[in-house]
């Protein structure tokens, strides 16, 4: 019982059942009979194997979505190869534009496996919305290949228009994002967009005023084509004072700027409290854990959070008495 498997299953029940035996897929089949969605992440082929194929789906349950997430999609020659967020971040060119080519280094959260899981939900709700007009399932099929060249179109248009290939400091300079690290050791982050008043703002908040008559970055042009000697010399104002201090005037000239929390500091920012992200539930073994809410809401709700993460087979019993199912183990 993993952090990881706590922070992606709340919510959740758990019935065990063993599909490689035939009186388990009957037992999945009853389920199926009146279930909405079965979503699946095997490699393509699994599902066959398992009588879990489209027309035997279909037979069950006419109204049933079907949702398929694969790494490389049903077809093709990379169909069978394994993929994991790893695989997907690198084949997808995503990371190309993090890391450095001279001293390459994998690291952050899981992108590529979040992205493909949020594709194949609003495909999903897409085909239930279809369903109620309908009254016919569908089957939905995504990859974590196409998902996560999906997530950045932005370096396949310029590269398709423009025959520009994104490096990682491609986007960060046309769009003048910045990170800097502060007297104290902390860094801050800046966004300064194309308004002019934020660039001049920023001169006036570190006393370079200067810089606005400096060729390089007279323009905003100029500061994207000269990105590397721009962030030089910012970089060393910022090092001259705390990044309290820093961003006490950054706030005061409204420049788009944001402290770069560590995961600890995020749970105590006053916005993410007020907005009540984080909560507590109690598990039947582990006591107290944290959950994170739903980042939608509806209606200014989120939809009740009920329960942590299920230990496995957790609910099998009150499963098998709603369906009615026999001798399950």
């Amino acid at each position: 019982y993993s952090p990881h498997f706590s922070a992606y299953n709340r919510n959740k029940e758990s019935i065990q059942l063993d599909l490689q035996s035939e009186s388990g897929q009957d037992k999945l089949h009853r389920l199926l009979s009146r279930a909405d969605v079965l979503l699946d992440n095997y490699r393509p082929g699994v599902l066959s194997r398992l009588r879990l194929d489209d027309e035997t789906l279909e037979r069950l349950n006419p109204r049933l979505v079907r949702c398929s997430i694969t790494g490389f999609g049903d077809s093709g020659p990379y169909r069978d190869r394994p993929a994991y967020d790893s695989v997907g971040i690198a084949m997808s060119g995503l990371a190309s534009l993090l890391l450095d080519p001279d001293e390459p280094d994998a690291a952050g959260p899981t992108i590529a496996d979040n992205v493909t899981g949020m594709y194949a939900c609003y495909g999903v709700l897409g085909a239930l919305v279809s369903r109620a007009k309908t009254g016919k399932g569908a089957r939905v099929s995504t990859n974590m290949l196409e998902s996560t060249i999906a997530f950045i179109p932005d370096a396949f248009a310029t590269f398709t228009r423009l025959g520009i290939v994104s490096a990682p400091h491609t986007r960060v300079a046309t769009s003048q994002s910045y990170a800097f690290v502060c007297a104290d050791g902390r860094m801050v982050a800046l966004h300064l967009s194309t308004p002019d008043k934020f660039w001049k703002g920023l001169l006036t908040v570190i006393e370079r005023t200067d810089l606005a008559g400096d060729e390089r970055f007279s323009t905003r042009d100029a500061r994207v084509t000269h990105y590397d000697a721009l962030k030089a010399e910012l970089a060393s104002a910022f090092r001259t004072q705390p990044r309290a201090e820093w961003c006490r005037r950054l706030d005061e000239h409204d420049v788009p700027h944001a402290p770069i929390w560590s995961v600890d500091e995020v749970v105590d920012d006053p916005q993410v409290r007020h907005l009540r992200t984080f909560y507590e539930m109690q598990h039947p073994t582990l006591g107290r854990v944290i959950g994170i809410q739903r980042a939608v809401l509806i209606d200014g709700e989120r939809g009740p959070n009920r329960m942590a993460a299920p230990t496995l087979g957790e609910h099998t019993v009150t499963i098998a008495e709603e369906f009615d199912l026999d001798c399950l183990d």
